[in-house]
């Protein structure tokens, strides 16, 4: 029997097999430009755009506090969302498959949100409209995650991991030099990344052999598992929750970087704020450069040693000293080092990480629901952060500094609970 066409293994699919058919060039390809453009739809907006509109709207004095609650609020709704339409994914039976409704969904829904965002006249909409993205690019986001168990082999998952790592910092990259290319026009600045994004996106949904469920499969849906939609038994699958912690305190160090680092830049640094867009592009490319370096070498790395741990200890341990280079840094120089050190180590995290938490996975009928709930490790910092470093900020004098301190003993502990996991080398 010959071996299934690596580019069109799903072709008439039903149930997804415990251990998927390899994947070629042309799958992963397209479905990391997918993942960058769903990251970019979500960060065009997130690293400047948005701070740079409530400023404009509020004025710096209240900016803080206003993008506290704008962030915060969508980042719980992300919390409920990413899961909900997880659960929702793993129960689809249309004829368009499993995820790529969702997607679909995802990508319309979230550009409603973005225009919201970009045309509101007051605080109160912003906040309506980032709460509308949230909701559904997390129904993208979601879908695109589950894409990982379904259609990529244990063998695999390192390389496709270490691949969709890049696509985080490309996606930063772009987002920050759309933004930059479009300064003063603000509309430009959050839907020139909206039309990059979502076309990436639906290129990619075209061509997907989606896994399709049918009828008499469909998990049932009660009470209970309703509830269960938002959890995963830390005493049925502790390594799930260790992983889970892990990727909460790494992504919390990265919440408080991103979320004021143009205030940081301002206050700290002494950065015009017309030059902030421009500074935040070039700590983003160092960042990015190293990322892209490092994710591809540590996801490939990891599959031929057969060995996660040791990756995601070292990449979080690296970040954690990047937060205290930028912390400590007197001006741009700093700031740039610790950035491109940061994305070494974000890098080799997001490499091996999802890698890990894949084969960590009890149930594969559940694997978008599971994967949903992981994100919320993901999106909680996302909504702790800003809820926090207002009173680090008061208690430290407006030190910025201190803020970017605790960041690191975050990514630290983020490094330190990877430790206790068994089923995974």
């Amino acid at each position: 029997m010959e071996p299934p066409d690596p580019d069109s293994p799903r072709r008439g699919a039903t149930l997804a097999p415990l251990e998927p058919p390899r994947v070629g060039p042309r799958f992963i390809t397209l479905y990391a430009l997918s993942y960058a453009g769903g990251s970019l739809l979500f960060l065009g907006p997130l690293l400047v755009s948005l701070a740079l509109k409530i400023n404009n709207l509020v004025g710096i004095d209240d900016a803080p506090k206003n993008l506290a609650l704008v962030t915060g609020v969508g980042s719980l709704l992300a919390i409920v969302s990413n899961p909900l339409f997880g659960r929702l994914s793993d129960r689809t039976t249309s004829t368009l498959g499993m995820r790529r409704p969702w997607m679909i969904v995802g990508v319309a829904g979230g550009a409603v949100g973005t225009l919201t965002v970009a045309l509101a006249p007051n605080i109160w909409v912003v906040l309506v409209g980032w709460c509308i993205a949230q909701v559904f690019l997390n129904a993208l986001l979601a879908a695109q995650a589950a894409l990982l168990p379904d259609q990529v082999p244990t063998a695999q998952r390192g390389l496709v991991s270490g691949t969709l790592g890049v696509c985080l910092p490309v996606a930063s990259v772009a987002a920050t030099y759309l933004v930059q290319a479009f300064e003063g026009r603000q509309l430009m600045t959050f839907l020139a990344p909206l039309l990059v994004g979502s076309t990436l996106v639906v290129i990619f949904t075209a061509t997907l052999h989606d896994r399709r469920l049918d009828v008499a499969d469909k998990p049932p849906w009660s009470l209970r598992q309703s509830l269960e939609t938002f959890y995963v038994s830390p005493r049925a699958n502790p390594d799930f929750a260790w992983a889970f912690t892990s990727r909460f305190m790494l992504v919390m160090a990265y919440a408080f970087l991103v979320t004021y680092q143009a205030y940081y830049l301002i206050d700290e640094v002494g950065v015009s704020q017309s030059e902030v867009a421009h500074q935040i592009y070039l700590g983003t490319l160092a960042q990015s450069v190293a990322l892209i370096i490092a994710a591809p070498l540590a996801g490939r790395l990891s599959d031929k040693l057969h060995r996660r741990k040791i990756f995601v200890i070292t990449a979080a341990t690296t970040y954690s000293a990047a937060l205290v280079i930028i912390a400590t840094a007197s001006g741009t120089g700093g700031y740039l080092l610790g950035m491109a050190i940061g994305g070494l180590g974000f890098g080799m995290y997001m490499a091996v990480d999802l890698a890990l938490v894949v084969d960590v996975l009890l149930d594969a009928s559940t694997a978008a629901k599971d994967l949903g709930v992981l994100n919320i490790a993901g999106a909680l910092p996302f909504a702790l952060a800003p809820a926090l470093a207002p009173a680090i900020l008061a208690i430290s004098g407006n030190s910025y500094s201190v803020l970017y301190l605790v960041a690191g003993t975050c990514a630290l502990l983020g490094a330190l609970t990877i430790l206790p996991i068994r089923r995974v080398g």
